[in-house]
C-alpha cells in the first residue's frame, strides 16, 4: 500500500452527517409509531417530533404488530429507545413545533453556542425530513440566496425561462413544502432581511423576467416554513426591521441552567468527536467537572460559592466546552505522557483571547479569586490549577 493510498479516505466517508442521516433510524420508526394527525407535508408528528428531539427518556418505544414495515419495505425493529438530542426545556421545544405547525417563521435567539443551530437541524430534518435547505448570512448575502439566480449560459441563449432560473433553498422550499433554514438572519444587510417579508407573508414569489407567464407567479405549497437563527451577542449584526420581526415567533434558547447537566453533554459530545478522530476518550471526570466549573463561572459571573467573577467578553458557551475538552482527549489519545490537567489554563487561554484582550486579564483574575480560594480550602485540584497560574502570563 502506498502512503497516498493510506491517507485516501473511502469515498463514502464524511466528516459530519446531517441530521437526518445520523437519526435515519429513529425518524422512520417514529414515523411509523405515532401514525396520528400531521400537519400538510410533515413526515412526523407534531408529538413525535417533540419526542425525537427530546428523547423517549430512557424507554424503549413499542411498536404495533402492524405498523413494522418500513416505507421501502425493511422490516422496523419492535422497539427502539429515542435519543436525547438538545437539552432545555420540553416547554420551549413544543413552542418551537406549535410555531411550524401553524406555517409561522420560527426565529431562535441566543448567545453564541447554545444550540441554536442544532435545534434548528434537527426541527427541519424531523418535519420535512431533510436539514439541507439552507442559506448561511452574511455581510455578502445578497437576495438571490432568498429569492433565486439565473444560469447565465441558459439566460443569454435562451433569454428568461424557467430552465434558466435557478431556485435559492427558500424557493425550492416553497415549491416542496419544506423547512428553509436561515442561519445568522442578522448578519445580512437589512434590504437583504427584506426580501423575506413578502415571502413570510404573502407566501409566494414574483419572478418579474417571467412576468405574463404561467411563471412569473410562485405560490408556496402547504408545509413552507421558515426557521432563522440570531446571534444577538456578535458584533457586526444589522437590526431586523420591525416588519420582518412581527413575521417570527421568538424563542430564545438559554445556557444550560444545571451543572450536571452540562457536564453530562460535554462528556457525550466530546466522547463522540474523539471516538471519529479514531481516538478513545480518556478525560478523567475529575478534569472535566473542573473545566465546566470554570467555563459556567466565566459566563454567568458568578462562581457556585456566591463570589463574583468578573465575564470576559468571550462567550464562555458550552460548545466551547466540547472543543476545550475533545482537545484534551485527544492531547491524551495521541499525544500521552502528561497530565491533562495541566493543558487546561492553556485551552482556557485560547478561548478567551478571541475578542478582546482585556480578557487575559479577566482570566487572569478568576485564578487569584476562585482558583485561588478553592486551593485554600484544600483542593488537591484545584491547588494544582493554581500553581499552574504561571501558565497563564
Amino acid at each position: 500500500m502506498t502512503v497516498t493510498e493510506h491517507v485516501r479516505p473511502p469515498e463514502t466517508a464524511a466528516q459530519v452527517l446531517s441530521a437526518e442521516q445520523r437519526y435515519a433510524d429513529e425518524l422512520v420508526f417514529l414515523a411509523a409509531y405515532d401514525d396520528g394527525a400531521r400537519p400538510p407535508g410533515w413526515a412526523l408528528t407534531p408529538r413525535a417530533v417533540v419526542t425525537f428531539i427530546r428523547g423517549s427518556d430512557g424507554e424503549a418505544l413499542k411498536l404495533p404488530a402492524g405498523r413494522r414495515t418500513g416505507p421501502d419495505g425493511t422490516e422496523l425493529p419492535a422497539g427502539m429507545t429515542i435519543s436525547p438530542k438538545f437539552v432545555g426545556e420540553r416547554s420551549l421545544v413544543e413552542r418551537c413545533v406549535v410555531t411550524l405547525a401553524g406555517e409561522r417563521g420560527l426565529l431562535l435567539v441566543g448567545e453564541p453556542g447554545t444550540a441554536k443551530s442544532m435545534l434548528s437541524e434537527l426541527l427541519a430534518a424531523a418535519v420535512c425530513g431533510t436539514s439541507a435547505l439552507t442559506v448561511q448570512g452574511t455581510a455578502g448575502t445578497t437576495e438571490d440566496a432568498f429569492r433565486y439566480g439565473w444560469n447565465y449560459a441558459l439566460l443569454l441563449a435562451q433569454g428568461p425561462t424557467p430552465q434558466a432560473l435557478v431556485d435559492s433553498p427558500v424557493l425550492t422550499a416553497m415549491r416542496t413544502g419544506r423547512v428553509a433554514r436561515i442561519e445568522e438572519v442578522t448578519r445580512c444587510l437589512p434590504e437583504v432581511q427584506d426580501a423575506l417579508v413578502s415571502i413570510l407573508s404573502d407566501r409566494r414569489m414574483n419572478v418579474p423576467e417571467l412576468a405574463g407567464t404561467g411563471d412569473g407567479l410562485i405560490r408556496a405549497v402547504p408545509g413552507f416554513t421558515v426557521i432563522a437563527t440570531a446571534n444577538l451577542r456578535d458584533r457586526g449584526v444589522s437590526e431586523m426591521s420591525s416588519a420582518l420581526k412581527r413575521r417570527f415567533n421568538f424563542e430564545t434558547i438559554h445556557p444550560i441552567a444545571d451543572a450536571d447537566t452540562e457536564t453530562d453533554l460535554v462528556r457525550r459530545q466530546a466522547t463522540a468527536a474523539v471516538q471519529r478522530a479514531g481516538a478513545t476518550y480518556a478525560v478523567d471526570d475529575s478534569v472535566l467537572d473542573a473545566l465546566v466549573t470554570v467555563f459556567r463561572d466565566l459566563r454567568s459571573g458568578r462562581s457556585g460559592e456566591g463570589w463574583d467573577v468578573e465575564r470576559p467578553g468571550t462567550a464562555m458557551s458550552t460548545a466551547e466546552a466540547v472543543q476545550v475538552t475533545v482537545s484534551l482527549g485527544l492531547a491524551a489519545a495521541y499525544l500521552p505522557g502528561g497530565d491533562a490537567l495541566d493543558l487546561v489554563p492553556g485551552h482556557l487561554l485560547g478561548v478567551v483571547r478571541k475578542d478582546d484582550e482585556n480578557d487575559h486579564a479577566r482570566l487572569l483574575g478568576y485564578w487569584d479569586g476562585p482558583v485561588r480560594r478553592r486551593a485554600e480550602d484544600g483542593s488537591a485540584m484545584w491547588r494544582r490549577l493554581w500553581d499552574l497560574r504561571e501558565s497563564l502570563r
